[in-house]
């Protein structure tokens, strides 16, 4: 069965043009991309052995550092 409202899937382009934004230090694309994600975070976050505050931050924090960075 579908979650009711589900607000976290978007199409390949709308996803392609929030990580250009976000990569262009858009703060709000970057906020949405972060909350796109919020499911699977709160679910890693459980495997690390720290306080799920700690692993939460760490888990964004890594993602962060992905989306910043550029193809070489």
């Amino acid at each position: 069965m579908e979650a009711k409202d589900d607000q976290g899937i978007v199409t390949d382009g709308e996803f392609l043009k929030l990580l250009y934004k976000a990569r262009q230090n858009d703060a709000e694309s970057t906020l949405k991309l972060i909350e796109l994600y919020k499911g699977d975070i709160l679910r890693v976050s459980k495997f690390i052995h720290t306080s799920e505050e700690d692993a939460v931050s760490d888990i964004i924090l890594e993602f962060l550092e992905l989306i910043k960075k550029q193809k070489e």
